[in-house]
C-alpha cells in the first residue's frame, strides 16, 4: 500500500480582474474521482492544504448541471462525503515528501488564487518533479506549477508538456473575460507546453513522471495512469 498526497487548495474565492470575490474552492469530481481510483487500489490517502485549513469545495461542482445529471451530482456528492481524510488536513508547510509515494493536485479555481503564489507548494512541486515520484495535476491544478520557481528564477516544469483548463474552456464556462490571468497563457509564458485538447473532453498528458489533466472529464484517466505509474 503506497501513501498518496492530495494537495489541495484552502481558498473559497478567486480575485477577478475588477477585485470581485467569485465563490470557488476545488472542483469535487477532480477529489472523488481520483480518491476513489486510489483507494480501490489499495492506497491510502492524506490531504494536505496550506496552513491545514478544511479545503472548500466549490459549491457549483455537486450542481446536476456540473455533473451531467442528478444521479452523477448525488453519486459525487456521497463520495466526497466518504472522503473523511479532508475534515484532517496537514499543513502543506509541514509536509515531508519522503513519507509519500505520489502527489496529486486536483483543480477547481481556488488553485488559481492560492496555489499559484504558494512556495510551499511550489517547493513540494518541484522536489517530486525532481524525485521521480508520480506526480499528478488536473484541470486548475496545474496553476500551482507557476509557483516551483528555480533559483535561477526559471520554472521547473519548463519544457514540459502539460494539458490543464484551457483559455477556450474557460471563456466558454463565462469567466475567461473577467480573470486577471488565463492559466494556459501563463503556462506558456512560463516555459511549459500546454497541449490543448477539446474542449470538456477527457485530455491527459504524461511527460517522464508528471501526468496532467485537461478537465474534469481528464480526472479518472488521470488517476489510472497515476495508477500505472505506481506499479
Amino acid at each position: 500500500m503506497a501513501k498518496i498526497l492530495f494537495v489541495m487548495t484552502g481558498a473559497d474565492h478567486w480575485t477577478l480582474a475588477d477585485g470581485s470575490l467569485h465563490p470557488t474552492g476545488f472542483w469535487a469530481e477532480e477529489a472523488v474521482a481520483p480518491y476513489e481510483a486510489f483507494r480501490a487500489a489499495g492506497h491510502e490517502v492524506v490531504v494536505a492544504t496550506p496552513g491545514g485549513v478544511v479545503p472548500p469545495v466549490d459549491k457549483g461542482s455537486l450542481s446536476a448541471e456540473a455533473n451531467g445529471g442528478r444521479e452523477n451530482a448525488d453519486r459525487i456528492a456521497a463520495g466526497l462525503a466518504a472522503m473523511t481524510e479532508l475534515e484532517r488536513p496537514l499543513r502543506l508547510e509541514d509536509v515531508d515528501l519522503a513519507d509519500y509515494s505520489a502527489v496529486f493536485y486536483p483543480g477547481g479555481h481556488g488553485p488559481m488564487e492560492d496555489l499559484a503564489v504558494d512556495a510551499a507548494s511550489g517547493r513540494l512541486l518541484a522536489d517530486a518533479l525532481a524525485s521521480g515520484r508520480p506526480l499528478g495535476v488536473v484541470c486548475h491544478g496545474p496553476a500551482a506549477l507557476l509557483a516551483a520557481v528555480t533559483p535561477d528564477g526559471s520554472n521547473a516544469f519548463a519544457g514540459y508538456r502539460v494539458a490543464a483548463f484551457t483559455n477556450a474552456e474557460e471563456l466558454a464556462a463565462g469567466l475567461g473575460d473577467k480573470a486577471k490571468w488565463l492559466l494556459q497563457d501563463r503556462l506558456t509564458a512560463a516555459g511549459v507546453e500546454v497541449a490543448v485538447g477539446e474542449p470538456w473532453a477527457p485530455n491527459v498528458v504524461a511527460d517522464r513522471n508528471l501526468v496532467t489533466g485537461q478537465n474534469p472529464a481528464s480526472s479518472a484517466p488521470l488517476a489510472a495512469e497515476l495508477l500505472k505509474k505506481l506499479g
